[in-house]
């Protein structure tokens, strides 16, 4: 093998006042023709950053200080903005870790991979029509003809990702970078997107750069692998040695964190009182098209399901299967359209929004986007105390009330005069949690509220949801489409496909023995399920 990339010595300057001098700092390695690079590391530790600079994409406030980038032997650092433009797509390209922002919402899939083939060839029309239907094809996604014709906002996302993938290798360059591909899909489509790559990737000959802050994914289709920690590499060498006989800390510290496909064992008190029953919850949903008519789309369909006192009912599946509409139904934040949901032995599917208001407080969510959660321009302890004030608490109590409460989710009270900006991903979820937890809910709906975090800040969260579902002794409705996360945290769990419940019961039977097709069919696409982790 022969190295497409040699990165030598890589060091990235933060602007200046923050805790660190550098983003990234003398960072070295290299990614040879037909080899899976996987960049490990959490938020802040400079992945990002990395691929930005091969790219050349930096903005000025994060200057290349030191080092070179060999693509090919040409140092992109040195290279001026109109070479850079020629290597791009061409030699080089970069896959985003959100499709939908990196994709023009205007514009029709097949217009955009033609405007890659009209910047960088001279192609005749029919030439690049022929060449981006082969390329989509390429991609293994259905109907080439219909998909090029599409807008971005009419295709799943697994199939924006497919099209992001198809711009970027058009061109069939020699570097792939891809910039956590897979973290915001669900297992299924991971697992798809996944084998894409490595199907590609061996097809082309090319270098890949794989940056994710999964392991499992790492397990599953890297080469080498190499560990950042504040923008220092701490470890690199082969997925064997790495993964199964880690030498640094803070490596063991991330595998450690690495969630298991296998129930904690916990048992719960069947007797407990019944907090939450639905019976034949549905939501309907009618898409009046301009062309298509009117069509009816079952969201939520029959869904029965309860959770008691104590006890973390989890609800798994693919996005698309029903399982944040059946939160929203439960919450009332969307009206369901039959069956009965009953909090507290109450029936609130049909309640007006005044009745339901007594009942608010009973329930309470934490969504997955901590960040969109929360006012900007509010400080946090504003956000705690808002929902507790509204149902007549002073706003001694209420302040009084949030400091228990940051202590409780491991956070300093003293911070509560912040600003949203000014924590982490880690950080503003506690919050959430607390400001959740403020209105004293008997039930807790945490809908997807790890899926955006990094597998050690992860690992702290769920013990967190854990600690507090224990002491308050809380019902909890946890959302997830990660088997994993499922497995920590849940005493029963619930499959959803297509807007039906396809298996429920206790978490233990249905990780050891899943009786559904479907349910057999989410475990095995679970990135590194059978892979021995060490040193964990």
């Amino acid at each position: 093998m022969s190295a497409v990339l040699e990165v030598r010595d890589l060091s990235v300057a933060l602007p200046a006042g923050g805790d660190r001098r550098r983003a990234v700092e003398r960072v070295s390695f290299n990614v040879e023709r037909g080899e899976i690079v996987c960049l490990v590391g959490e938020s802040g530790s400079g992945k990002s950053v990395i691929a930005q600079a091969l790219m050349g994409l930096l903005p000025p406030a994060l200057p290349v200080t030191g080092g070179s980038i060999l693509l090919e032997g040409e140092d992109v650092v040195k290279l001026r903005p109109e070479r850079l433009r020629e290597l791009r797509a061409t030699r080089m390209s970069m896959v985003f870790q959100e499709p939908m922002t990196a994709l023009n919402p205007v514009m029709t899939c097949g217009a955009q991979i033609d405007e890659v083939l009209r910047q960088h060839t001279r192609l005749a029309p029919g030439e690049r029509r022929a060449k981006i239907l082969d390329i989509v094809h390429e991609v293994a996604l259905p109907d080439p003809e219909r998909i090029v014709a599409s807008y971005p906002h009419q295709l799943s996302g697994g199939q924006r990702q497919r099209i992001v993938i198809a711009m970027a290798l058009v061109l069939e360059p020699v570097l792939l970078i891809a910039d956590e591909p897979t973290t915001a899909l669900d297992v299924t489509t991971q697992a798809q997107i996944l084998k894409l790559i490595q199907e590609l990737q061996a097809r082309h000959g090319m270098g890949v750069l794989f940056i994710t802050h999964d392991f499992g994914v790492v397990a599953e289709i890297a080469h080498r692998v190499a560990v950042l920690r504040l923008g220092e590499m701490v470890e690199l060498g082969a997925k064997i040695e790495v993964l199964m006989r880690p030498q640094h800390f803070y490596t063991r510290m991330l595998i450690a964190a690495v969630p298991k496909v296998h129930p904690q064992g916990r048992s719960a008190d069947a007797s407990a009182p019944l907090v939450l029953e639905t019976r034949g919850l549905s939501k309907t949903y009618v898409d009046r098209g301009w062309f298509s008519g009117r069509r009816a789309v079952n969201a939520a369909d029959d869904v029965t399901l309860e959770v008691r006192r104590g006890q973390t009912l989890g609800i798994v599946g693919e996005s698309g299967s029903g399982k944040s509409t059946v939160a929203r139904c439960i919450v009332r934040l969307i009206d369901p359209s039959g069956g009965q949901i009953r909090l507290g032995g109450e029936d609130i599917a049909t309640r007006s929004r005044a009745a339901l208001r007594p009942l608010r407080r009973k329930v309470q969510i934490v969504f997955q986007d901590p960040y969109r959660s929360l006012n900007p321009r509010r400080t946090v302890g504003e956000a705690i105390i808002e929902g507790p004030r509204n149902y007549g608490l002073s706003r001694r109590e209420a302040l009084e009330r949030a400091r228990r409460l940051m202590e409780l989710v491991r956070m300093d009270p003293g911070v509560l005069n912040r600003y949203p900006h000014q924590f982490s991903g880690g950080q503003r979820q506690r919050i959430c949690i607390a400001r959740a937890l403020a209105m004293e809910p008997e039930l807790l709906i945490a809908d997807e509220a790890v899926s955006a975090l990094d597998v050690s800040v992860q690992a702290q969260v769920l013990a967190l949801f854990e600690e507090i579902r224990a002491r308050l002794n809380l019902a909890m409705l946890f959302i997830t489409h990660d088997l994993r996360v499922a497995a920590q945290v849940c005493d029963y769990v619930a499959v959803m496909s297509h807007g039906r419940i396809v298996e429920q019961g206790p978490a233990l039977q249905v990780f050891g023995g899943p009786r559904h097709e479907y349910t057999r069919a989410l475990f095995a696409a679970a990135p590194g399920r059978d892979f021995a982790f060490g040193a964990g």
